[in-house]
């Protein structure tokens, strides 16, 4: 109970600014009295979500599914290649920069490519939500395995263990913390991966139905896509925080001191 109400007083400060900034947009909203299609009032976003949701849903959804494909596939790419990279200097010499270049291609730009190959549709947002979340998470998992201390090696070869021991004992158990900490990031720049992918090639998703909304000048409903999206953002970085707490505690002991005491 007492750690239950050490987090609720932890979390407050957050939560109330959050609500100040909702609250203060109302009254600015009203007092100055700006049009809906320049900016609409949360509550007017509100009562459109409500409102329109039978209709959001299938949007939705097809953004979450396309999302969560994409950074599956991401994470599965990026820890093989995070592993490779992290245990090898050649591999790391050869491949990083490669994947740098990569990374630094806006990913607006793929979209064109992937439709031409695949068609529009589902593919291209599943094909770019993985690869704008590959790069943090190699380079978390590399930096993991490629910082493990050298004492810890040298007392792994003296019991006659190979390079494959060591990784699995040592250098992916090292990494976790930073596996962990790279999805947080990773998930979210996979829905921005979608949401692009969308607004370019396809015919349903977040991203459609919020160009829809802005050809139409419906404002609250464009809103009403920004506030979905962010709440599925929020939702899912906060799953992917109970499992980094849940399985990487041992990384965090100096924050659950602070939290307990």
């Amino acid at each position: 109970m007492g750690r239950f109400l050490a987090t609720l007083r932890a979390r407050a400060p957050s939560t109330a600014l959050i609500l100040g900034v909702f609250a203060a947009w109302e009254v600015a909203c009203l007092g100055f009295g700006v049009s809906d299609i320049v900016l609409p009032r949360p509550t007017q976003i509100l009562a459109t979500l409500i409102d329109r949701w039978p209709a959001l849903w299938p949007h939705t959804y097809q953004t979450l599914y396309t999302t969560l494909v994409g950074f599956g596939w991401g994470v599965l790419v990026g820890v093989v290649l995070g592993v490779l990279i992290g245990s090898s200097r050649l591999a790391f010499e050869t491949a990083y920069p490669l994947l740098v270049g990569i990374s630094s291609i806006p990913k607006v730009a793929v979209v064109p490519i992937f439709v031409l190959w695949f068609g529009a549709g589902t593919v291209p947002a599943v094909l770019t939500a993985m690869i704008i979340c590959i790069f943090p998470i190699v380079v978390n998992v590399a930096t993991g395995i490629a910082t493990v201390e050298p004492e810890l090696e040298d007392v792994m070869r003296t019991l006659k263990a190979s390079k494959l021991d060591i990784l699995w004992n040592v250098g992916l158990p090292r990494a976790a913390p930073y596996f962990f900490a790279s999805l947080k990031v990773a998930i979210t720049l996979a829905f921005v991966g979608s949401v692009v992918a969308e607004t370019v090639a396809s015919n349903r998703g977040i991203g459609n139905m919020m160009m829809i909304a802005s050809s139409s000048f419906n404002v609250p409903l464009v809103f009403a896509g920004l506030f979905i999206l962010a709440g599925l953002g929020v939702s899912l970085y906060l799953i992917f925080s109970a499992i980094e707490r849940r399985l990487t505690g041992w990384a965090h002991r100096k924050a659950e001191l602070t939290v307990t005491t």
